[in-house]
């Protein structure tokens, strides 16, 4: 029998259907891409993972953070029915992001709304 992972992956998409998550990893350079898939399918395989791999940013966010060449990537999760749903993606430029982060927040509210329905 095969093994599977622990969590399943899928990407937030919105209203009109996209998939920004999807997006902006795809418009990343092809090692960072990579990289940051690499450390995603770690997370699946491997929950729960703490950091340097992954920080709880409270009330079931969380982040995977990738560094590829002093760039510090992070993808912003939230765990739905088994599954990691990739909320948004950003480069890290700052000690905190509060936009980045609220904007993860309003599609785990989202997420999890629908979920419930």
């Amino acid at each position: 029998m095969f093994d599977t992972p622990k969590l399943g992956c899928r990407f937030y998409v919105t209203e009109q259907g996209n998939e920004p998550a999807r997006e902006w990893l795809k418009a990343l350079p092809v090692d960072v891409k990579k990289e940051i898939g690499s450390d995603i399918l770690r997370v699946q395989w491997q929950w729960p993972v703490s950091k340097p791999l992954v920080d709880g940013l409270g009330r079931g966010l969380y982040e995977v953070r990738t560094k590829v060449e002093r760039i510090q990537y992070r993808v912003l999760f939230c765990i739905v029915s088994d599954s990691m749903v990739l909320l948004h993606g950003f480069v890290k430029k700052a000690r905190t992001e509060p936009d980045e982060i609220d904007l993860g927040r309003k599609r785990q509210k989202q997420i999890e709304t629908e979920d419930a329905s």
